[in-house]
């Protein structure tokens, strides 16, 4: 049986990563869990910067293949995307290693984690935006700024499951995707 060392140094690292935080983990701590000698892992990454950034390029692959199953072709555009985006802020709420450097980002700001965050938000809003410019183009929706529009509603998710429930009770799903339709469909105009 061959013995995946690549794959060894990525699950250990990531769940140093998850337990500790970028910065408190060290190559010894990652050779230790991965059981393979600290060079094996300069075999592959230059230095911990590189072996993070490549946990995080697989973090945004799963988050975007979250997204994807979500959407269904069968619902209309805004319902997708409110599936959509619930799926990716609910993955991140849920994921362990999205906490941890989400967390570590907030507290101690520390650079490295602070490019794999923007990663993961720029993943989200290219792949809202995208979907928008599709939505335009088959005329699900008016014409508007894809990348603005992309912005406004991930920052209208990210508020109502992050922000809301700092204070309040946290909203269901459901609640959500109504307080979605009001404010963004509909408007407060009688």
């Amino acid at each position: 049986m061959s013995i995946n060392r690549k794959q060894l140094i990525l699950d250990a690292a990531t769940k140093s990563f998850t337990q500790f935080g970028y910065k408190a983990t060290t190559m010894d701590h990652v050779s230790r869990l991965a059981n393979v000698g600290k060079g094996t892992i300069y075999t592959f990454y230059k230095n911990k910067e590189e072996l993070f950034s490549e946990i995080i390029e697989g973090l945004l692959f799963d988050m975007k293949e979250v997204a994807e199953s979500a959407f269904d072709p069968q619902f209309p555009f805004l319902e997708n995307v409110h599936r959509a985006l619930y799926s990716i802020l609910d993955f991140r709420k849920t994921h362990q290693l999205t906490i941890k450097i989400f967390q570590e980002s907030n507290e101690l700001g520390t650079p490295t984690v602070n490019e794999g965050v923007q990663k993961v938000e720029e993943m989200v809003l290219n792949y809202i935006k995208q979907k928008i410019i599709v939505a335009i183009e088959n005329k699900d929706i008016k014409s508007c700024d894809p990348e603005l529009t992309a912005f406004i509603l991930l920052k209208l998710y990210v508020s109502l499951i992050f922000d809301w429930e700092k204070q309040h009770e946290p909203l269901e799903k459901e609640k959500i995707a109504q307080v979605f339709e009001q404010y963004l469909l509909k408007g407060l105009s009688i």
